[in-house]
């Protein structure tokens, strides 16, 4: 193999290697999204969440409430386990909102 043959294979191998990168997030230091607080927009950089999943995601939740567990995305149109499993290294879930017990302690 010529030098500039074995040169171009590296340098292909090396663009490779930076582009499946910069399309996986969640799989390196980047932080999980928490998904109680994320807008559409920041939804949509999870893999395999365009803007229809992330606007259905942030409805649910503003209709529903905030998620107890990423579990809870099965409940959204669109989401199935095989998308939720790609998902789940790229999302988290916050502290839902826990119920006043002084109001209920007045009741």
């Amino acid at each position: 193999m010529k030098n500039t043959t074995r040169k171009r294979i590296t340098v292909m191998a090396l663009l490779a290697a930076l582009n499946l990168a910069a399309v996986a997030p969640g799989m390196g230091d980047t932080p999980p999204i928490d998904i109680n607080t994320a807008t559409a927009a920041e939804l949509e950089t999870v893999n395999g969440i365009g803007p229809a999943k992330a606007k259905a995601i942030v409805d649910y939740r503003e209709e529903n409430g905030k998620f107890a567990s990423v579990d809870d995305l099965r409940s959204v149109t669109g989401i199935g386990d095989k998308l939720l499993e790609r998902m789940r290294p790229q999302v988290s879930v916050g502290a839902a909102e826990e119920p006043d017990t002084k109001e209920e302690q007045k009741e």
